[in-house]
């Protein structure tokens, strides 16, 4: 059943707003300190002007900082070298619908969410997760005789 007087719910209120961002230039120990403190997995990459520029994720650096690291020396190493240069990136105005359906079909975890350009959130499969337990719940609420 389709609901024509409800207006179709928007990324930037599923995003989390404000997200914690690093500089490209910074080294990956201080990205992985940023991270560790604020419990990320994920890290917007800005550059000197704030321009969003890429994405570091944990993977990312527990790859680069694994047993198999091949790097000299990890604290020369910087978010530059290690992060992803074209995350998916949307505005806060696109449709969650469709920013979900292409985080699922081409098998993305995370969307950084812009306004103006500017860093303005960002959403990952979690938070996906999380909001559609909260609907589940609100839909199909324990006792509800409509739910069996």
């Amino acid at each position: 059943m389709r609901h024509e007087h409800r207006h179709e719910p928007r990324i930037v209120q599923f995003m989390t707003p404000f997200p914690y961002a690093i500089g490209r230039s910074e080294g990956i120990l201080e990205a992985r300190r940023l991270m560790l403190e604020h419990r990320l997995r994920h890290l917007p990459v800005v550059d000197d002007g704030h321009e969003l520029v890429g994405l570091l994720s944990d993977r990312d650096l527990k790859l680069m900082l694994g047993p198999e690291f091949d790097y000299p020396d990890p604290r020369e190493l910087t978010v530059a070298e290690v992060m992803v240069e074209d995350p998916y990136v949307v505005d806060v105005e696109i449709p969650v619908r469709e920013v979900v359906r292409h985080m699922a079909e081409a098998h993305i975890g995370t969307a950084l969410v812009t306004k103006a350009g500017r860093l303005a959130g960002i959403f990952t499969a979690t938070d996906a997760c999380r909001h559609f337990a909260e609907w589940l719940d609100r839909e199909f609420a324990p006792g509800d005789p409509d739910a069996a």
